[in-house]
């Protein structure tokens, strides 16, 4: 394997760059996060499941791109915190509805503004945002 291909794969891999521009971001997300004792991900999850009505473990997975048994670990930690209540689905008693409790709701309330704040910074860096978030949409 030549080692141009190497350079080529530097410069053109999307994939490469996007997991690069996500560790980044991730780290950066969860030093602003870790007062709320919370990572980047788990706000992600608790954010899913901040609406109206609880919804299955596939619609989340599915909305959050990942898989169930990855989703199902990740929703551990934040029920044994008392973060997420998991309901017995009634349509399929198999099946669990994760919802947000009340002290879930308050921390979202809290680390919301130091999110936004977070995400303000990083949106003054970029040169144009909403285009990059168009784009990324468009992948995802």
């Amino acid at each position: 394997m030549p080692f141009s291909t190497t350079i080529e794969v530097r410069d053109r891999c999307l994939c490469l760059r996007v997991q690069r521009a996500a560790r980044r971001l991730a780290r950066r997300f969860d030093e602003a996060l870790r007062p709320f004792g919370l990572t980047h991900g788990q706000f992600s999850i608790l954010m899913a499941l901040n609406r109206p009505a609880p919804p299955t473990i596939g619609q989340l997975a599915d909305f959050l791109a990942m898989d169930r048994t990855t989703l199902t670990a990740n929703l551990k930690p934040l029920h044994r915190r008392e973060l997420v209540t998991l309901a017995v689905d009634k349509a399929d008693k198999r099946s669990r509805l994760p919802s947000l409790t009340d002290e879930a709701r308050a921390l979202l309330a809290e680390a919301a503004p130091i999110w936004r704040a977070t995400h303000d910074d990083l949106d003054a860096g970029l040169t144009d945002p909403a285009e990059l978030r168009e784009r990324l949409a468009e992948i995802a």
